[in-house]
């Protein structure tokens, strides 16, 4: 019979998640052993083997809990009956509040994900394209000239490269908000991107 889980399982599991992730980040996955990542999170190499049998396991799970939870923020914020404008602004706001405490875990998807068997790294690219689908759309209705064109992924990565990159520079209590700046990538987006379709 198996043993049941503990009660505090759960929140063990993501505590020993947060802490691996910041290692991740200051020192590399690479130069990072289970042992450190042990040392890290405060508890012995044998309780973290508990919960993960090996370092790619661990790492995966880090990814793929990140993009989950980017991805529910979006879709929840995904309101179809705003106007397209609000709708972006909407969505662009509650990615960078999800990004908010996630430094490390964002810093690993950019530079650790090839890291990953072939199967777990097509299993995050999934999730990466639920995310840049629902932005998609939002900026094809928010920009109609650009909707089933070929500029419709490069203006949409070009929001996305304004928001992933924040975390280099942005900084809690400065000039501007999370929303502020939300506000002003979505507006440099759509309308620089009116330009565009006269354009090419």
């Amino acid at each position: 019979m198996a043993r049941p889980k503990a009660v505090d399982h759960d929140d063990k599991r993501s505590a020993l998640l947060r802490a691996a992730a910041r290692l991740f980040a200051d020192a590399g996955y690479d130069r990072s052993s289970m042992a450190e990542v042990a040392k890290a999170c405060g508890v012995s190499k044998a309780l973290v083997y508990h919960y993960y049998v090996s370092k790619d396991v661990l790492l995966h799970d880090i990814i793929r809990q990140h993009l989950e939870e980017l991805v529910e923020a979006v879709e929840t914020a995904n309101g179809r009956d705003l106007p397209p404008r609000e709708r972006l602004e909407r969505l662009a706001v509650a990615l960078l509040e999800a990004y908010r405490d996630a430094d490390a875990e964002h810093k690993i998807q950019i530079n650790e994900l090839k890291k990953l068997p072939r199967e777990q790294q097509d299993e995050i690219r999934a999730l990466e394209r639920r995310l840049v689908a629902v932005f998609a759309d939002a900026i094809a209705a928010a920009v109609p000239a650009l909707a089933g064109t070929p500029l419709l992924k490069p203006v949409t990565m070009s929001l996305f490269g304004m928001l992933n990159w924040h975390y280099l520079w942005f900084r809690p209590g400065g000039p501007i908000s999370r929303q502020d700046y939300a506000r002003i990538a979505v507006r440099l987006a759509t309308e620089g991107a009116r330009g565009l379709p006269d354009a090419v």
